[in-house]
């Protein structure tokens, strides 16, 4: 499951994969976890790359969520 943007490949690994990164994607706020600062820093969000988890990026990034999950329907 996959699509290409102008900055780079959107992809996951199954519907709730992707699902999770349209929520973090669509947050206004992101606010870390409060074991974050524990040193557990290497989760799936922030392994994301840096042009997904910018604002300036996020209709960019939902439109091609929404391919994929359009894709998935057909």
């Amino acid at each position: 499951m996959q699509t290409e943007t102008r900055h780079g490949r959107v992809w996951a690994y199954n519907p709730e994969h992707l699902e999770m990164i349209r929520r973090f994607v669509q947050a206004p706020l992101r606010e870390r976890a409060p074991w974050y600062e524990a040193g557990k820093k290497m989760t799936f969000i922030a392994r994301l790359p840096g042009w997904v988890k910018q604002a300036k990026n996020r209709t960019e990034v939902l439109r091609a969520i929404d391919r994929i999950r359009t894709s998935l329907v057909n």
